[in-house]
């Protein structure tokens, strides 16, 4: 069988999730590793040891300064280093996210890294649009059309990348690949909501200051906010009716979406993030969504609004509390919409579908080696 090297961003949920037992919902952050193991292909990773050899981080910083002094963008070099070895030994290389993808596709283009990969981008265009200079971005853009295919969660980013690359003359296989989610572990479990509105995310474009508009607004409902404690304390002043958690493990977050009379994601716009892990499993759930209409989720997820989430453009407040009100106060619908919205994810959305398109990118990134196609 294939052989898979995965590269993780270093964080510490995600150390948490390998330290837990295969199966376990939590270890979704592993992007299907264990779901490769148990079809019998080989799996490493570059968080095996605590960090980084010494002088992958010394090395490392400085090219991260380098590249950076001269308008490129970095990453975690010294983790892609420190791994060269192993990872140079797989049939293929993933890379799960840009932090370490951005790194790997440039030393692959330098000849350090000599095996096929699979590149995750996950808000890519944000970064390319950062570099300073032609020259780099036709580097980054001949670095990127090196990988075996690029994949993308949102069909928005996936057309970008693909009209960015195809402007500087490189032909990249860019892929679109709905995420999914364990629809056996977010099932329905029939508890009683205790909270009329939950809302769960900490990426950078989640818009919490437009849900406290919505809050104040509706001073009879009730609120709570699951996020970090880096972006709880960005909230500032919050009206009395908003509870905050803070940095919840994976099972206490699962049951504050099993809490939820519906849930609320709103969130700026941009090219990768709809909120689509929460919402996902949100729906899984059979929880009423309401969400923002970003590029990233308008099309490739099969959502309708009012048929199984309700959509609200980016940045419209009285929208998104009119819409919220209006689902809390007719239960019948709220159950119809989430009852629709557990179909959608069983349907085409779940975490063995996810995995099955994974795996045939990365088989068909092994064969290609093969076949004699350059990974760099």
């Amino acid at each position: 069988m294939t052989s898979v090297f995965y590269l993780f961003r270093d964080a510490p949920h995600r150390r948490a999730a390998l330290g837990l037992e295969p199966g376990s919902p939590a270890r979704y952050a592993l992007y299907g590793m264990d779901e490769l193991a148990e079809r019998g292909h080989t799996v490493r990773h570059n968080l095996e040891r605590p960090e980084p050899a010494a002088w992958a981080r010394v090395t490392g910083a400085a090219l991260k300064r380098g590249l950076e002094a001269a308008g490129g963008y970095g990453g975690d070099f010294a983790g892609v280093l420190s791994s060269q070895r192993e990872l140079n030994r797989a049939d293929v290389v993933l890379s799960t996210v840009d932090t370490v993808g951005i790194p790997l596709m440039l030393l692959a283009r330098a000849r350090v890294v000599r095996r096929p990969f699979v590149y995750a981008a996950i808000g890519l265009p944000e970064r390319l649009v950062q570099l300073r200079s032609a020259r780099l971005q036709r580097l980054y853009a001949r670095a990127l059309g090196a990988a075996t295919s690029v994949l993308a969660y949102s069909e928005h980013e996936t057309d970008v990348l693909r009209q960015w690359l195809g402007e500087r003359g490189v032909d990249a296989r860019v892929e679109f690949v709905p995420f999914g989610v364990d629809v056996e572990a977010f099932r329905p479990v029939g508890a009683a909501p205790d909270v009329d509105v939950v809302s769960i995310g900490a990426d950078p474009h989640r818009d919490f200051g437009l849900l406290l508009t919505v809050a104040r607004g509706l001073p009879e409902t009730s609120f709570l906010v699951v996020t970090t404690a880096d972006h709880a304390r960005s909230l500032g002043e919050r009206p009395v009716n908003v509870a905050v958690e803070t940095d919840l493990p994976f099972d206490e977050m699962r049951r504050r979406l099993e809490r939820a009379k519906a849930v609320a994601l709103p969130v700026r716009e941009n090219s990768y993030s709809g909120a689509t892990t929460v919402f996902l499993q949100a729906m899984a759930l059979a929880k009423p969504v309401v969400m923002t209409r970003t590029a990233a989720i308008a099309t490739g997820y099969g959502l309708e609004d009012d048929v199984n989430v309700r959509l609200v453009a980016p940045g419209d407040a009285a929208a998104f509390a009119r819409v919220l009100a209006e689902l809390l106060a007719d239960e019948p619908r709220a159950r119809e919409l989430g009852a629709r919205a557990r179909e959608t994810v069983e349907s085409g959305l779940s975490w063995h579908r996810y995995v099955g398109r994974l795996e045939h990118l990365l088989l068909a990134a092994a064969e290609s080696r093969g076949s004699g196609r350059s990974a760099a």
